[in-house]
């Protein structure tokens, strides 16, 4: 991913302090905002809209006590807000989701082991994209990303028995598709 802090070049002092911020949080950020959109291109948008928006209320963000999943909620709801926009836009402009053949979770080994953890990373996201959103998001943000589930009560403002059943229902569901 692109230096994304490089659009503040002008602004160093107050562009320092907001890098100190986020810059801790920033691959995460860029993890979930993969999961979410499940493309590459868009995950860097997604990310780098969220850091424009939030650039003049760092002062706010200073006082953030678990800056984290604060930011990772917001991230949520941008793209909701996003996701938003496209249906009720009159304009197509191509499929809402696609999983990209190099996958942003596989690590490197020999060969024939980067080749087999390849193809089980696309498997593992194709069945994870075709979970429904909600699924999919309580799935990304619990066992992937690490948040507690009653951090995600406050991110996504839903009840915990609901989490609960999403999470469950989301991991039957990738079980059935990986069988």
């Amino acid at each position: 991913m692109k230096n994304i802090f490089s659009i503040w070049q002008g602004r160093k002092d107050s562009a320092a302090g907001f890098e100190e911020l986020v810059a801790p949080h920033i691959e995460r950020l860029y993890r979930l905002a993969y999961r979410f959109s499940g493309s590459q291109h868009d995950a860097e948008d997604l990310v780098q809209e969220l850091l424009v928006k939030l650039y003049p209320r760092s002062q706010e963000m200073a006082s953030i006590e678990s800056l984290g999943p604060w930011l990772a909620k917001s991230l949520y709801h941008l793209f909701i807000d996003q996701r938003r926009r496209a249906t009720n836009s009159p304009v197509v402009l191509g499929e809402e989701y696609g999983v990209e053949q190099e996958s942003v979770a596989c690590v490197n080994g020999g060969p024939d082991m980067h080749m087999i953890r390849q193809q089980q990373c696309i498997k593992l996201e194709k069945a994870l994209f075709s979970l429904n959103f909600e699924q999919r998001t309580v799935i990304a943000m619990h066992d992937i990303e690490g948040y507690t589930l009653p951090e995600l009560t406050t991110m996504l403002e839903t009840p915990l028995g609901t989490l609960k059943s999403r999470l469950h229902r989301a991991r039957a569901a990738l079980r059935e598709q990986l069988a």
